[in-house]
């Protein structure tokens, strides 16, 4: 009799135990704020970020997103030779090395383009996510930016002091890529295209970008809750609405999570997934300034995650974040491509304004979280240690709250 009640007791106290882990590891995978660079292209063109939730929400929530980032890319010019024989001879020099006398169209006719990019530029972003159904999810997001000259206590990491005193004191160097050579918070931003179209924007300008769709559909064939297995297929359309880039852009993504649960009820997520975006799929203008002439941008992104809940089943989470890009311009143009800029005075960095959209777009991220089971404030951090300004540093801050049950 007594080892029947010991017995007893014990699955009582499994099953209390049971539940009470149950609630307490309440936390829907990782759910980062919005973490897409102020690239100065990207700003003006949809572009996916990874779902590395668990399942569909159970709540219609609202999410707000404020992000800052600096971008420097000093005046440079980019010629592209039209002759096949002076683009075979540049194909064996390095780029810098080349030597391209243009006079004009008609006796060495070429590609032009300029850029000057030297902003601190602000994202806001609002989604509103709801579920349409167990395994299906809606979200739709505004997303809107403001040009600023980024001074001091209103871009505290951000802002040009900030920065370079980071580069004098700590790593980098005395002004590696020339800002204070050309002048702090300062705003110019202004790009020529190849096809002679012009985008100029001014210090305090702010524009609508674009409205976004997302669904995600979470199949129960590609997961597997018993391993903590999990999987999403997500859909994207996009309005660019910003006079700049009229069109819509479609994609999709696919996304894997890994819940590790510890003894202590603490939770180890790993998330990696993939996305395919077919820029400007329908232009809604006939001319528009060229934004880069790949017409595919794929992303790769991956995130491990820690998660420690709180005896009031509150919880703090610290994520490291990786995110690849890939280029804007067609790889091929590097072989024959031809800058000018002021080397002679700024030593390293000066060509990034066009090489950078030449190159695969890599940052990192550090995300906190404090979340409830309903309201979720994040923060992070975010540098590209490429080191090519596209931005070089970006912060941000995001609140969710539920809307509806």
């Amino acid at each position: 009799m007594l080892k029947k009640i010991s017995f007893l007791l014990f699955l009582i106290a499994f099953q209390s135990y049971s539940q009470q882990k149950e609630m307490l590891n309440f936390k829907n995978g990782i759910e980062n704020p919005s973490l897409l660079s102020t690239h100065h292209f990207g700003i003006f063109s949809s572009r996916i970020q990874q779902n590395f939730q668990l399942k569909s929400n159970s709540k219609t929530h609202i999410r707000f997103t404020s992000e800052s980032g600096n971008s420097f890319h000093p005046f440079v010019e980019a010629y592209l030779p039209k002759d096949p024989s002076i683009r075979q001879h540049f194909s064996t020099q390095t780029w810098h090395d080349r030597q391209f006398n243009f006079i004009d169209q008609t006796t060495t006719p070429a590609e032009y383009m300029n850029i000057i990019v030297d902003a601190v530029i602000k994202g806001y972003h609002a989604t509103i996510k709801f579920p349409i159904a167990p395994t299906h999810e809606l979200s739709i997001s505004l997303r809107s930016y403001l040009i600023t000259k980024g001074k001091f206590p209103f871009s505290f990491f951000t802002g040009d002091e900030f920065i370079e005193w980071f580069h004098s004191n700590i790593a980098g160097g005395e002004d590696p890529f020339g800002r204070k050579y050309y002048g702090m918070n300062q705003v110019h931003f202004k790009y020529t295209d190849r096809n002679g179209k012009v985008l100029e924007i001014q210090n305090g300008d702010f524009f609508l970008s674009g409205i976004q769709l997302n669904h995600h559909y979470y199949p129960k064939f590609l997961s597997n809750e018993k391993r903590h297995l999990y999987a999403n297929i997500g859909t994207h359309l996009g309005v660019n609405t910003s006079k700049f880039n009229p069109s819509i852009d479609i994609g999709f993504s696919l996304n894997f999570i890994k819940k590790k649960i510890l003894k202590n009820g603490n939770e180890f997520h790993f998330g990696i997934g993939g996305s395919l975006l077919r820029k400007n799929a329908i232009n809604l203008k006939k001319e528009l300034i060229d934004l880069g002439n790949n017409k595919f941008l794929a992303s790769l992104e991956t995130e491990i995650e820690f998660t420690k809940y709180t005896h009031k089943k509150n919880y703090h989470s610290f994520g490291l974040h990786y995110q690849l890009q890939t280029r804007y311009n067609q790889l091929k143009e590097t072989s024959y491509l031809h800058l000018k800029g002021k080397w002679k005075e700024i030593q390293s960095g000066w060509y990034h304004g066009f090489n950078t959209l030449y190159e695969n777009l890599t940052a990192w991220s550090f995300v906190y979280t404090y979340g409830t089971t309903n309201y979720k404030l994040s923060l992070y951090l975010k540098e590209d240690f490429k080191v090519n300004n596209a931005p070089d540093a970006q912060t941000g801050i995001s609140v969710q709250i539920p809307i509806l049950n």
